[in-house]
């Protein structure tokens, strides 16, 4: 109850502030109101039954008995000093009240969503933040052994690289010793082939002078 008089009291502060230069009045607790075309009960009306809580927009400044006024319809005319209010009357005011009021707890409740909203995507941004913080780690160790990694893969390569020169070396020594063998070998078939070549003369020799060391039965005979 306290709350409600409280917005009154602000809704009734803030309506008695003029907007613009015109200033508005409200139809009092009265049922109906008409609206004459003059100051008096003896004028027609213009308009009959304003509601209570009609606002008027006042035209001229009140007079004695009746204000000069201009109804929502645009229609001009008069109504009595007495049915008129600078602020609402309370029943508008506790409907207004009481939207607002609803229109706060729907804003509150907007507000508890979005809320709720900002906690979830806290809560999945710091678990993304722990999850980059891993990955990161993990990134790092991996980093970490690529380098090792190739760190003996140029050692590999420069130990290749040495391997390499000496097994060129033994492929030249290889070849020297292979030109050698070849050589040595070259030489053993001339050296086989100057031995046959003295056995065939010496053969040769032997068939001839043998034969020649031999007596002869003739000279024999003689004897």
């Amino acid at each position: 109850m306290m709350l409600i008089r409280l917005i009154l009291s602000a809704l009734i502060i803030v309506s008695s502030v003029a907007v613009a230069q015109a200033r508005t009045v409200y139809v009092d607790d009265q049922i109906y109101l008409p609206v004459r075309s003059g100051a008096g009960s003896q004028y027609r009306i213009v308009e009959n039954a304003l509601p209570s809580g009609t606002p008027l927009e006042v035209l001229e400044e009140p007079g004695d008995e009746y204000t000069k006024v201009r109804t929502p319809k645009g229609r001009e005319g008069y109504v009595r000093n007495q049915y008129l209010s600078d602020t609402p009357i309370a029943r508008d005011l506790l409907e207004r009240a009481t939207r607002d009021l609803a229109n706060a707890r729907s804003e509150l409740e907007q507000t508890r969503e979005q809320l709720n909203d900002v906690t979830a995507e806290r809560d999945e941004l710091h678990n993304s933040e722990a999850s980059l913080s891993s990955r990161s780690e993990e990134l790092q160790q991996e980093l970490r052994r690529i380098k090792e990694v190739s760190a003996d893969a140029l050692n590999l390569q420069q130990r290749n690289g040495e391997l390499r020169e000496d097994n060129q070396k033994l492929r030249n020594d290889l070849e020297v010793l292979t030109a050698e063998n070849e050589r040595l070998e070259a030489s053993k078939e001339s050296d086989f082939m100057l031995l046959g070549a003295a056995l065939v003369l010496g053969g040769v020799l032997l068939a001839v002078v043998i034969p020649m060391l031999k007596p002869t039965r003739k000279t024999d005979n003689w004897a």
